[in-house]
């Protein structure tokens, strides 16, 4: 296969471009948007990358996919942009999902893009087949030029449904209580869902009002045929850059405040906090064992531990893990060798995984798996799926879900309010296209 010719362009006014990009890409069946939002998490390669348009693409579920992607991968040694469902567990372990998918995301979906459009400050970089920089910039001016349409109209919508009354989910958490008193397991990530049937969605705005709230380092905007991915994730889950592997699991939340003083306040609080701190270092351990299983030995380090993160809804405890990759292992086995991210199972893993799935009361699907890219040098980078509305336009269905970590400190009230404060832009984004919500009790 021929190398992609690299063609540089100056934009001015970098957010105005990208938004008359996706307008003018707009009837493309697979575009995804991967935004960094300037984020002031550490290890950023790029400002933003849009992929526009497929090659050749990989759509599976669960059973081979790991062993379709690495030939998917051996065949186009290109950028590749795509996703990893949660349940591709089930292929890694003894484990199953017996629970209802309402927007049936496949497992693992995967393109090779016909263009990626990298962003700096003044200046976008396309990666093409594009022989010539004229026909570069006679591409840049249509985009340039191009009339975005104003569609401020939705249809009245029903309501979002919880697939768990807060009844419910007391009782779940104290059923994960339980198992931590017996010894089970230490800790686990327990999540309850928020689902509508009968949905129009405007995804593209969904995904701008979205960003506008949270300014996250992992935004994703992802169009795959049917399947609409609008992500506000904060959360890298694994990147690779030469033979460096880089983890950042979040575990600790706390809201924010107007007022300096008392945000200040809760920062402290968070980062002082005996239960989140207790959280954030057993998925560290765990973290630290994934990585170990591709690492040349003495390469695992905690490279920041309690770090503390401000986003515009909540402030993040964020701890960062590095290895080094051994040569005897590529890319797919380091992503095989830690997929689940722990942040959003527990440990020990697999227990955690099985308590999960016997307590939750839908399958996971794409939430809580990875969305991202990797490049023709084999590096990659994926987010961890979380604060993400998915929309299948074809089944009219939507979702989006929320969690917490349940530890031996945790109280089941606190853990509740905690997924209704990562909800709150979810609900409010809804909201503006006539979604409602009614708590159950």
């Amino acid at each position: 296969m021929k190398q992609r010719q690299i063609h540089s362009c100056t934009i001015e006014k970098p957010a105005i471009f990208k938004k008359k990009l996706l307008a003018f890409y707009a009837s493309e069946k697979h575009l995804i948007y991967l935004e960094s939002n300037h984020g002031n998490l550490k290890n950023d390669t790029y400002s933003a990358l849009i992929a526009v348009g497929a090659i050749d693409y990989i759509k599976c579920d669960s059973g081979n996919a790991f062993e379709r992607l690495e030939v998917f991968r051996k065949e186009y040694q290109d950028w590749m942009f795509g996703f990893l469902g949660y349940d591709l567990k089930n292929e890694l372990e003894q484990l199953k999902s017996v629970h209802e998918d309402v927007t049936e995301f496949p497992d693992l979906y995967f393109f090779v893009p016909e263009l990626v459009f990298e962003f700096t400050e003044s200046q976008v970089k396309i990666h093409s087949y594009i022989t010539s920089q004229p026909a570069a910039n006679r591409l840049i001016e249509n985009i340039k030029n191009y009339k975005v349409p104003v569609d401020a109209n939705f249809p009245e919508q029903g309501l979002l449904i919880a697939r768990d009354s807060k009844a419910a989910y007391l009782a779940k958490a104290q059923r994960f209580l339980d198992h931590i008193h017996r010894g089970d397991i230490y800790e686990a990530n327990f999540c309850t869902q928020f689902y509508a049937r009968e949905a129009s969605l405007n995804p593209q705005q969904a995904f701008y009002d979205l960003n506008d709230i949270s300014e996250p380092p992992f935004a994703v905007y992802a169009r795959l045929g049917s399947y609409h991915i609008m992500s506000a994730s904060p959360e890298r889950y694994l990147k690779k850059i030469g033979k460096q592997l880089i983890s950042q699991p979040i575990k600790g939340t706390a809201k924010r405040s107007f007022h300096i003083i008392e945000d200040d306040i809760f920062k402290d609080q968070l980062y002082h906090d005996p239960k989140e701190r207790s959280e954030n270092v057993m998925i560290v351990d765990l973290v630290r064992n994934d990585l170990s299983k591709t690492a040349v030995k003495g390469s695992v380090k905690v490279e920041e531990l309690f770090g503390i993160y401000t986003f515009k809804q909540v402030h993040q405890m964020i701890s960062t893990v590095v290895s080094e990759l051994d040569e005897k292992y590529t890319a797919i086995d380091a992503i095989k060798s830690t997929f689940p991210m722990g942040s959003m199972t527990g440990a020990p893993k697999i227990s955690a995984m099985e308590i999960i799935e016997q307590n939750e009361s839908f399958k996971r699907g794409l939430y809580s798996g990875a969305i991202g890219y990797f490049t023709p040098d084999d590096d990659f980078d994926f987010n961890v799926v979380i604060r993400t509305i998915l929309y299948n336009q074809e089944k009219n269905t939507l979702s989006f879900s929320v969690g917490s970590a349940i530890t031996a400190a945790a109280s089941p009230e606190k853990e509740y309010e905690e997924c209704l404060l990562k909800a709150k832009a979810l609900f409010e984004v809804l909201a503006k296209q006539g979604f409602e919500f009614e708590e159950k009790v």
